[in-house]
């Protein structure tokens, strides 16, 4: 399989971050330590700011740490997996350090549904904080043997709360996540959610030790089985959510990178659908645009275009490692090395 169009055509383009990426991961090219791309001002603006305790953002919401909890995900999300932070800078580490100061004795990050479980999210804070440098740490070991006992009975992961039933509502939602409540525990009858085991399984897949986890590999399995399916749950149930590229939400795009991680190659007929899909949707310009929903509407701004390079530098990445013949460009370095 190949693409009709090398990426790194688009890619060159954009900013100093991203051609930077380009050369090293796509063209293989030999460049300067990453500490270049550190100093950038987008990447010192987002270390601006940060409060006393660790956190970014003002406090508020319930549990009164839920806001500062978000906006400090959300900058280190993008300083670890974007620009490869980790623990050696001193604020990504105690930008961490408060994360951690909202792991409970079961081993869960609590607060971004109030007092309720959030497997989604201690998934992906357990990977992001592994990819930080804390791979031995026993707070990451707790916080793996917490999710693997939050299971569903069909091998993946849902959330608790939605496994509710539905008299109620929205409005017993809105309760039980905005003031003092017990956590639901989950209707492990009930299937996985599709969504929701992608995230948790970041959790694992960022340490290379789990990949081989046979409970790990099945849910790996019962991902890649939904692929353009709609979700179990009524939470992100549109099947049109596996074509949004955001961030960190789940789609076909960081379904790949995670099932790649754990083994999963061209051969298999899933994945191989989920590459003919991208293949078939590369733009002109050899780009991919954040979304395909019928109903997105794309703004011309310049940060969307900057998000889309980055989105188009990760699909880039994840289909080389699937063996996706690029076409070869001559490539003039953008460091001295």
């Amino acid at each position: 399989m190949k693409l009709r169009i090398n990426p790194a055509t688009y890619l060159l383009q954009s900013g100093i971050a991203v051609r930077y990426f380009t050369e090293r991961d796509l063209e293989g090219k030999t460049v300067a330590p990453i500490k270049q791309i550190h100093g950038l001002p987008e990447v010192l603006k987002l270390l601006r700011g940060q409060n006393n305790d660790g956190s970014w953002g003002k406090h508020g919401g319930y549990p009164i740490h839920h806001k500062p909890m978000l906006e400090t995900f959300k900058r280190l999300c993008i300083l670890i997996n974007r620009y490869e932070f980790n623990r050696e800078n001193i604020q990504v580490k105690v930008g961490c350090e408060f994360l951690y100061s909202t792991q409970t004795t079961q081993g869960d990050f609590r607060g971004m549904l109030g007092d309720q479980y959030a497997t989604y999210y201690t998934g992906e804070f357990t990977g992001l904080l592994i990819k930080a440098g804390y791979t031995n740490d026993e707070r990451i070991n707790r916080a793996q043997k917490w999710l693997l006992s939050m299971r569903q009975n069909d091998g993946g992961w849902t959330i608790p709360i939605l496994t509710l039933p539905k008299e109620g509502g929205k409005k017993r939602l809105i309760q039980l996540t905005s003031q003092p409540s017990k956590p639901i525990e989950p209707d492990r009858t009930l299937p996985f959610s599709h969504n929701w085991t992608e995230m948790v399984l970041r959790a694992f897949t960022a340490q290379p030790n789990w990949r081989s986890n046979p409970d790990v590999i099945y849910a790996g399995r019962l991902l890649k089985s939904r692929f353009f399916k709609p979700d179990a749950y009524r939470s992100y149930h549109d099947p049109r959510y596996w074509v949004r590229f955001l961030f960190w939400w789940p789609n076909l795009l960081t379904s790949l990178e995670t099932l790649t991680l754990l083994g999963f190659n061209n051969s298999d007929p899933d994945i191989k659908k989920a590459v003919r899909w991208f293949i078939d949707n590369q733009e002109n310009d050899g780009s991919w645009r954040t979304s395909y929903k019928k109903d997105y509407k794309s703004k011309n701004s310049m940060k969307n275009k900057e998000e889309g390079s980055w989105v188009t530098i990760r699909i880039a990445r994840v289909l080389k490692d699937l063996g996706i013949t690029f076409t070869q460009l001559p490539v003039k370095p953008l460091f001295d090395s």
